[in-house]
């Protein structure tokens, strides 16, 4: 591990946090928000669903490392939300089992430490259209609807007010743009960079509001090696300016 030592946000799930850095995703956005502030890690895993991610979790989060998180974000769903495959393969989990499965993820992710918290992404609507068009038939016999989406989005929802858990309505956000239909996606289900905007806003605006200590929001956090040096650029007056945290213009839309 590189020093100092700085809060570590895990992005965790399937195929939307792996490509969380393509098509200027939403793991880029952060990124770039957090620099200098927290490290982001992504652990995602492309077809995965509750059923895959709960096998692994104590490898990927054991217990006994020396550092925790101070966050986990978590996306599992689309993938269980699939139609089941006649030979009873694939990616298919039961509605109850993935309530089931996501319940166990939370309060494993929950024991790491005191300090480390947990926020949820519900299942996000897809275009089916789009889908039809970008993988033909191979995916229509897995039957991924947008009414399936939206029963897992709810029930992931409701597992999180009853465990008192974090979570952004994937469902509900995505939807709120007229044109999401056209915008939010590259393939039907792959979210397209105006999707993740989207993703950081929500997420940013329950980190702003958590009443959590300290405060993960990327205004709250200090900015490494922030201190005045003789080597900060001199402006025209010769004073030093300090631009280890400059209030960029792109910032202002994240606030």
């Amino acid at each position: 591990m590189v020093g100092p030592e700085r809060p570590q946000f895990v992005l965790f799930g399937s195929s939307i946090v792996q490509f969380a850095y393509s098509q200027e995703g939403w793991g880029a956005i952060l990124t770039d928000i957090y620099a200098r502030k927290a490290d982001i890690l992504v652990r995602g895993y492309a077809g995965w669903n509750s059923r895959r991610a709960l096998h692994v979790l104590d490898q990927v989060f054991p217990k006994d490392s020396a550092v925790q998180p101070s966050i986990v974000i978590v996306y599992l769903g689309g993938n269980d939300s699939m139609g089941p495959h006649p030979s009873g393969q694939g990616p298919h989990v039961p509605l109850a089992e993935y309530v089931e499965n996501m319940k166990k993820i939370a309060i494993y992710l929950k024991s790491l430490s005191d300090k480390t918290r947990v926020l949820f992404l519900s299942t996000p609507p897809v275009n089916e259209t789009q889908i039809h068009e970008a993988f033909g038939g191979r995916l229509d016999v897995l039957s991924r609807t947008n009414k399936s989406c939206r029963m897992y989005s709810e029930a992931c929802i409701e597992l999180c007010r009853e465990l008192d858990i974090k979570v952004v309505d994937l469902w509900t956000a995505l939807q709120q743009r007229h044109d999401w239909l056209d915008v939010c996606f590259t393939d039907g289900i792959h979210l397209s960079s105006e999707a993740s905007k989207i993703v950081v806003k929500e997420i940013l605006k329950v980190l702003k509001e958590a009443d959590w200590e300290p405060s993960l929001h990327w205004r709250s956090l200090p900015t490494e090696f922030s201190e005045d040096s003789p080597f900060d650029v001199v402006g025209p007056d010769r004073k030093a300016i300090n631009v280890s945290d400059l209030n960029l213009h792109w910032q202002t839309q994240w606030e």
